[in-house]
């Protein structure tokens, strides 16, 4: 069985799926419904934009950690022993 590929969306396709949802008289679920994604996945995303300031969303100090964080999926505990 082959694994299911993911998507990956850039930030600005991200930041205009969130402000469109966001707009008077748009749902998430309708603009999601719209660009063919998932409305739980506008909902993250608001969430990541609301958590983290516009320089910290996909970077730290300069470094991209967008692709390196799904490197390491598993506990980052066990990463520091």
């Amino acid at each position: 069985m082959a694994r299911k590929k993911y998507q990956h969306y850039t930030e600005e396709f991200r930041r205009e799926a969130v402000k469109r949802a966001d707009q008077p008289g748009n749902t998430a679920s309708s603009v999601a419904k719209e660009l063919g994604i998932h409305p739980g996945q506008i909902y993250n995303w608001r969430r990541q934009f609301s958590r983290l300031s516009e320089k910290q969303f996909n970077s730290l100090n300069g470094v991209d950690y967008s692709k390196s964080a799904r490197r390491f999926g598993g506990s980052s505990a066990s990463a520091m022993h």
